[in-house]
């Protein structure tokens, strides 16, 4: 058995890289006309969109593909030109795309069942945000603490808001004034890890 050098080593590779390459681009100028931009990559063949998006399940905020094919998503993928992720995702990230699934059919409006009610009903946009904010100045007033002491607090403990990585951090600053606004000091976000 005869021992190769360094310098065939490099001589070798550098000649089985040439050879792959060139098998490469005879392979896909021939089968699928490529041009030069897709040579040497990956082809991307699929009969589908591509969307990218932030999975949107915890506070690390990994980069996805989410292929769409007619309207409805077909797949879910890492986006490999993401920052963060590289292209992977976690048993969640991949799971994703039951979050679309057609079985499963998605709530479109506000539902409300009274207190002591059995069924629900459907209720309008309006009706219900002044619901929610009827509820939540209630619950301020009856837990609103003034004074600790001789110390000033202006605060409620009846309350606590939880963020959510999904949102943007216009969004986020908008949410922490408004809570702080009223008085809570529950603030939480998920993003803070």
């Amino acid at each position: 058995m005869r021992e190769i050098g360094r310098r065939d080593l490099i001589k070798l590779s550098a000649a089985g890289a040439a050879s792959a390459l060139l098998v490469n681009a005879c392979g896909t100028t021939s089968t699928t006309g490529a041009s030069a931009d897709t040579f040497g990559h990956h082809e991307w063949d699929k009969k589908v969109g591509e969307k990218t998006a932030i999975c949107p399940f915890c506070a690390v905020g990994c980069g996805v593909i989410a292929s769409v094919e007619g309207g409805k998503v077909v797949g879910i993928e890492g986006d490999p030109d993401h920052p963060i992720n590289q292209g992977r995702l976690c048993s969640k990230g991949m799971a994703l795309m039951q979050e679309h699934d057609e079985a499963v059919p998605r709530q479109e409006h506000v539902l409300y069942r009274a207190p002591n009610a059995t069924e629900w009903k459907q209720i309008s946009w309006d009706e219900a945000l002044t619901k929610i904010a009827a509820n939540i100045k209630k619950t301020r007033d009856a837990s609103f603490i003034e004074w600790d002491g001789n110390v000033r607090v202006n605060r409620t403990e009846a309350i606590g808001h939880m963020g959510s990585s999904a949102i943007k951090n216009e969004e986020a600053y908008l949410l922490a004034k408004l809570m702080r606004g009223l008085g809570v000091v529950y603030l939480e976000h998920q993003a803070r890890l």
